[in-house]
């Protein structure tokens, strides 16, 4: 086992990271930028340093990160999700270094990372693929490709996922003026303008399965994950089990998840993600070499510690685990608490938190590194929190989600959880009757006003007092 792990991350996936390291006594190296000096997980680490300069190059700057691994005694890096966490580079750069990557090996991230090569590869053994094509280099060819493949289609970048890079075109006219801009945000976002096209699937469900490998050829899935609930193709309610698929549905999915992680000599934790239609056909989305944001939900219907086992496998340990052990208890759902505006297209706020009150109970979890005092900065995700309930039935869940949601206190700032209330209200959701298309198509429904800040009242008051009593 590790003796010291360096976190080549940040926010709530750093201190998740620092817990799992504690339980397994593993001293942990928390890397930050000037601005999040004084956050949470670094305090919580064993020891941490500046990785600068700026806030955003630092935890992206591949050479100096393996320099303070070295330079701290760290025999293991840990990327989290995001910045370095899939960049084949990156584990390439750690294996040189005789440092550990906790993930798989860079030939994995590599194969799963170029999304066409993952297309091409899937094909191959046999799992189901969206209708699409190759990298599209011009618009003529874009032209064409759609033609052949009927609207409406998706341009997706092929370098990369969380809904960068992806514009769902109707017509010609769409696809003209589409295709640059996802060449742009892709170039930006990922370093590559190449994309391709896939046949759009109207309204499905996205769901994801996690897979569990180890060094020696075992691969096991732990279930699936219903995300559909999404903003600009990026998630914000996760929910185990899918309250859609049938058993025989769910069986079919695993396999073709363990089928594809094979086919790339997986060795760690992933996520093999499908698009469901009406008619519970599933087909291959992509597969995320990585920790999950939402891995929350699969840690709480299984039981399974999900950044341990990656500690573990990476160290060389086989899975203690297999296909036939694994059983799921219950409902869970996460809620990714953002600082974001709903009623204001999402858009992500800045400022200070002014007061925080989290809420508690039997079954109920919070990863965050939000506290009172924390000042939200610019540069960043805009995830605050993510609160986790579990339930015997799904609808217990969302009665507790419900509960804690009217709990959940922070002050300051604008964030997601009034809007999360309207959604445990809706009776759409409730019975199970939401797709991708359900933020869009409810948002109406999910309206609501402002609260006022008690602590704007008082200090009203005590202005007025104060200018009175100078009359």
């Amino acid at each position: 086992m590790f003796k010291k792990v360096l976190i080549a991350n940040r926010g709530e996936i750093a201190l998740r990271i620092i817990r799992a390291c504690k339980e397994l006594g593993i001293r942990t190296v928390a890397i930050h930028s000037e601005h999040d000096a004084t956050t949470l997980y670094v305090k919580k680490a064993d020891e941490a340093c500046l990785v600068g300069p700026g806030p955003l190059a630092g935890y992206l700057n591949i050479y100096r990160i393996i320099d303070l691994a070295k330079q701290k005694g760290a025999d293991a890096i840990h990327p989290g999700y995001g910045f370095l966490a899939e960049n084949a580079d990156f584990a390439k750069a750690c294996e040189d270094a005789g440092i550990s990557f906790i993930g798989p090996n860079s030939e994995a991230i590599r194969a799963m990372g170029d999304k066409v090569q993952a297309r091409t590869r899937m094909k191959k053994i046999g799992v189901p693929l969206v209708p699409g094509t190759d990298i599209i280099p011009s618009l003529e060819g874009a032209l064409k490709a759609a033609k052949e493949i009927s609207y409406p289609v998706m341009l997706k970048a092929s370098a990369g996922g969380g809904g960068r890079g992806l514009r769902i075109c109707r017509n010609d006219d769409d696809l003209k003026r589409m295709f640059p801009l996802a060449q742009s945000e892709a170039k930006k976002a990922f370093g590559d303008d190449s994309t391709f096209i896939e046949k759009y699937i109207e309204e499905p469900h996205h769901i994801e399965i996690q897979v569990v490998a180890d060094k020696y050829g075992n691969t096991i899935h732990l279930g699936e994950r219903d995300c559909s609930i999404q903003r600009r193709h990026q998630k914000l309610i996760e929910i185990a089990p899918s309250l859609l698929l049938d058993e025989k549905t769910k069986q079919q999915m695993g396999e073709a998840a363990v089928k594809a992680a094979k086919a790339v000599d997986y060795d760690n934790v992933g996520t093999v993600e499908f698009l469901v239609d009406k008619y519970k056909n599933f087909y291959f989305l992509e597969m995320n070499t990585r920790i999950q944001v939402e891995h929350t939900v699969t840690e709480e219907v299984t039981g399974i510690d999900l950044v341990q086992t990656m500690i573990k496998s990476a160290s060389g340990e086989e899975l203690d685990i297999k296909q036939e052990d694994v059983k799921t208890s219950g409902y869970a759902i996460e809620c990714r608490i953002n600082a974001e505006d709903p009623m204001n297209n999402f858009l992500p706020v800045t400022g200070r938190v002014t007061g925080y009150y989290s809420p508690g109970g039997p079954g109920v979890r919070i990863d965050g590194n939000v506290y009172r005092g924390y000042t939200i900065p610019p540069y960043y995700d805009s995830l605050l929190a993510k609160l986790t309930v579990k339930g015997r039935t799904w609808e217990e869940a969302v009665q507790r989600m419900h509960r804690c949601l009217s709990e959940y206190v922070i002050r300051g700032v604008k964030t997601t959880i009034p809007f999360y209330k309207k959604v445990m209200e809706d009776e759409k959701f409730i019975k199970g009757d939401f797709t991708t298309s359900y933020i869009d198509k409810r948002l109406e429904q999910l309206s609501y006003e402002y609260e006022k800040d008690p602590t704007d009242l008082v200090l009203a008051i005590s202005a007025a007092i104060a200018a009175h009593s100078r009359l």
